[in-house]
């Protein structure tokens, strides 16, 4: 057979078998039930739940404390320090570091389900305020890494980058602010409520409120296109961290967590 026949066929079978790693890994979630998602965590236990992933930080950078509590005797202390989960950027972006709990692969979020999540955090009154992207809480597009969109920004995320807090959307090149303030946050807890219901098309739904108050109420596309171009299947599934996601800098950051549920609604209007 003739060198440039073996050649192809040799691409060949990589395509194929790359493909097929991507197919399994998402199936394998895909396939996780998530029938009556109801889950809750106060951090009252002296070890992290399962209901959180850990690879997601360092040994030792996610800690159970009782000094400081939205409710109950408990709450997660996060530490994030300089090359904690470092990770090279590609295609231009900036390299990036971590301390996030990611919730465990059997309450992914699954496309055109309508979903609640709430959470307390309490950023501490010497919290570094820095021009560096932070990023407190995201949801992430699942990808298994494939390109192109391995490198693709949260489809919805909240910051905390200069003293100011914000809420943003991004299905395509640009990222949009829903909401932000400039409102001092350091030494107090603030709470949050987000409804999210994921889908590339107009049906899709994001409400969110702080301390309380509805601030978001958008109606539109909140996922990514299902294409090859993006590299993301369909339907598509949707993880979510919070912690401490941020570009490299010299200073560690601390932030606290407690009072975390997600639930399955039935479907918003």
């Amino acid at each position: 057979m003739q060198p440039r026949i073996l050649r192809r066929i040799a691409i060949a079978v990589i395509a194929i078998a790359a493909g097929l790693s991507v197919a399994v890994g998402y199936w394998q979630w895909a396939g996780t039930p998530l029938s009556h998602v109801d889950v809750y965590d106060g951090f009252e236990s002296g070890k992290l739940s399962t209901i959180w992933a850990t690879d997601r930080f360092e040994p030792g950078a996610v800690t159970m404390q009782s000094e400081i509590v939205r409710a109950g005797h408990g709450a997660a202390k996060v530490v994030v320090h300089s090359r904690d989960m470092f990770e090279g950027g590609i295609n231009g972006s900036r390299d990036s570091e971590r301390a996030e709990l990611r919730e465990a692969d059997k309450l992914i979020s699954r496309e055109d389900k309508t979903y609640q999540f709430s959470f307390s955090m309490f950023i501490p009154a010497d919290f570094p305020i820095v021009p560096t992207r932070l990023v407190i809480a995201q949801w992430k597009q699942y990808c298994n890494g494939h390109t192109p969109c391995a490198d693709d920004s949260p489809v919805v995320a909240l910051r905390y980058v200069s003293g100011v807090l914000r809420i943003t959307h991004q299905t395509g090149r640009h990222q949009v602010s829903l909401f932000e303030t400039s409102g001092e946050l350091r030494g107090r807890w603030t709470d949050f409520r987000f409804q999210i219901r994921f889908t590339p098309h107009e049906e899709g739904l994001l409400r969110a409120w702080v301390n309380g108050r509805q601030v978001v109420d958008y109606r539109g596309a909140t996922a990514y296109p299902e294409t090859a171009a993006t590299g993301y299947v369909n339907p598509s599934l949707f993880y979510f961290k919070m912690g401490l996601y941020r570009d490299v800098m010299a200073e560690p950051m601390t932030i606290y967590i407690d009072e975390y549920r997600k639930t399955e609604l039935p479907d918003a209007k």
